[in-house]
């Protein structure tokens, strides 16, 4: 009887003590989403995971880039590089795009927008698990528009926009999409000139168009 006695006390020590720890930690916060706002695929709602670093470009700022970008992406090979939730990519897919690969490190996250592609039934797209500066330095297969949204404060702006141009990752008139933090003057190639630019918060997004050299 003791160590029924005994035993039951553990239990519910456990179990007070697993309480406590989910207590401390808090609730599991529930995938967000990403809406599609525009094109085949406007108004679907896609799962993101909710992770440190994922910064999607907010809706305003898509919505403007798009405009920017009108007819220039039916038929046209995309390359999304730090892909995050694939906000980009996916808005490209559902404008008629030819083919996008999307770029991102995080292997969880990359699986989730392998997930996305297959919820869409967007055979003309896929995800690379890879770094995206490791990733540009291979060989190439050069895409007509270029989205190009690395984290913020890491210096990786202007060594993804030379190897882009280095690497003959570009077409002749590519379009290229940089967004950075508002405080800085990227420095990209001297023939890629400014189409458009606009402000949102602490981001600053810049469309350039390739001339051949």
């Amino acid at each position: 009887m003791k160590r029924q006695r005994s035993s039951r006390s553990s239990t519910s020590s456990r179990s007070a003590t697993s309480r406590s720890s989910v207590a401390r930690r808090g609730p599991v916060k529930p995938p967000g989403k990403l809406r599609i706002i525009g094109g085949d695929f406007r108004r679907r709602q896609l799962p993101v995971l909710d992770h440190p670093g994922l910064r999607p470009t907010p809706d305003r700022v898509r919505e403007t880039l798009f405009n920017w970008l009108g007819q220039h992406l039916f038929n046209k090979r995309v390359l999304d590089l730090f892909a995050g939730t694939g906000a980009l990519g996916f808005e490209a897919l559902s404008r008629g795009a030819n083919h996008v690969t999307f770029i991102e490190r995080d292997a969880r996250v990359a699986a989730l927008i392998g997930e996305n592609i297959i919820t869409l039934g967007a055979s003309n797209g896929r995800v690379v698990n890879s770094d995206a500066l490791i990733f540009l330095d291979q060989p190439s297969q050069p895409s007509d528009v270029i989205f190009l949204d690395p984290p913020f404060y890491q210096g990786l702006a202007a060594s993804c926009c030379a190897m882009l141009e280095a690497n003959n990752w570009l077409t002749d008139e590519a379009m290229i999409y940089l967004e950075t933090e508002n405080s800085l003057s990227p420095e990209v190639p001297a023939n890629w000139q400014l189409y458009r630019e606009t402000q949102a918060g602490e981001s600053a997004a810049r469309l350039y168009v390739r001339k051949p050299v």
